[in-house]
């Protein structure tokens, strides 16, 4: 809904695609690393999404995690809770799967060109956020202040701690993480992810757009936070791909009224959606 986007005339035939790296995260998530056989680049923007396929097994829609300025490659972060997702799990380095897309509308990237950003990640929501993270800091002069509130429910669930630590030095954004519930190994905020709206940060609400990506239960709460802080409705971006299933708006499993979130979204501004009952 929020862009255009195009979509290979073959919608329904996979590339075979390559993985290249495979990286542990937590108990429940990996990183995945593909190349496609034809060496062509994915072509994606930043929020889009791809089916993956395991033969013999299904497939499933999954987020991309790289930003399109990384090239010869796309990353996936997932997350092991079905049939298709637990056996990707269980590839490894040098095996294949099959690959349709990319599909959906992504993140507004030229409309964003300019504003301050505001990043809201809570758990695996971190995943579709990387994409659009990443493209704005390797472009970081098209973009203003930048802030990360990254959120998980414990310190063992960090998915990638090494970055985020590596955003918590840099000059040009203002990070700041938290966990639901602490322990002896976390030292730093304890809370939900709306507790850092509570930090005394300042925003400047004419010029900042919230992107807000994270489990159901959190969304109401998380925009609540962002319009509290004056940002208004249509610069509250967020991702629903957690409905979607089929990817080309056929099954109907992502149906919102008359809306296919796999077609014309899964990134919708909130004015766009807040009175659809089933959105949120």
């Amino acid at each position: 809904m929020l862009s255009e986007t195009k979509i290979d005339k073959n919608l329904y035939a996979p590339q075979i695609g390559t993985l290249s790296r495979v990286c542990n995260l937590t108990e429940k998530e990996k990183l995945f690393e593909v190349k496609l056989n034809n060496g062509k680049e994915l072509g994606h923007q930043p929020g889009q999404f791809v089916e993956v396929s395991v033969f013999g097994i299904g497939e499933a829609p999954i987020s991309i995690s790289s930003s399109p300025t990384k090239k010869g490659s796309f990353e996936l972060g997932i997350r092991a809770v079905g049939n298709v997702t637990n056996a990707i799990h269980k590839l490894k380095e040098g095996d294949t799967v099959g690959i349709r897309g990319p599909f959906g509308n992504g993140f507004p990237v030229d409309e964003l060109k300019g504003r301050d950003i505001l990043f809201v990640a809570a758990g695996i929501g971190y995943f579709p956020l990387r994409s659009l993270m990443n493209y704005v800091l390797d472009k970081r002069d098209s973009f203003g202040e930048v802030t990360v509130f990254c959120g998980t429910k414990r310190a063992c669930d960090r998915l990638m701690p090494d970055e985020c630590n590596q955003l918590s030095c840099r000059s040009d954004v203002r990070f700041h993480e938290t966990v639901d519930v602490g322990d002896d190994s976390w030292k730093g905020n304890v809370g939900l992810i709306t507790t850092l709206f509570q930090k005394n940060i300042k925003f400047n609400p004419a010029k900042t757009t919230a992107i807000i990506v994270g489990p159901p239960v959190m969304y109401k709460f998380a925009i609540a936070a962002a319009q509290k802080v004056g940002i208004p409705d249509k610069e509250i971006i967020l991702s629903l791909e957690r409905k979607m299933k089929c990817g080309v708006a056929k099954c109907g499993h992502c149906q919102m009224n008359n809306i296919y979130v796999c077609k014309e979204g899964p990134v919708f501004r909130y004015n766009e959606i807040k009175n659809i009952r089933e959105a949120l």
